[in-house]
């Protein structure tokens, strides 16, 4: 996963932070309980570090008991990333070159 991502973002983000954005990026929107069910951790370190990034924001609210937050990235998710459009993004990792 972290090939995936730019060499200055690697060193600016934690594994388990960009774990956690590659989460997001495949299955938004999302909501904490179901990240950190995939994870099988507690990420609230690392959804904090995001939003303070700029990389993921709360895009609404599940209908469910509770009503959990929803994730999905952001534009600057996509400009930092050279992404012009959400089709862009790779429908896997499987898709991603991990030695360009």
């Amino acid at each position: 996963i972290a090939r995936f991502f730019k060499k200055e973002l690697r060193a600016n983000l934690s594994e388990a932070a960009l774990e956690t954005l590659a989460i997001i990026v495949y299955q938004q929107p999302i909501t904490k309980g179901q990240i950190d069910q995939v994870r099988g951790v507690n990420s609230d370190t690392s959804l904090r570090m995001l939003l303070v990034r700029g990389l993921i924001t709360e895009v609404g609210r599940k209908q469910t008991l509770g009503r959990p937050i929803l994730y999905g990235t952001t534009m600057e998710f996509m400009q930092y990333f050279g992404f012009e459009k959400p089709e862009d993004i790779p429908k896997s990792l499987a898709e991603v070159s991990l030695f360009e």
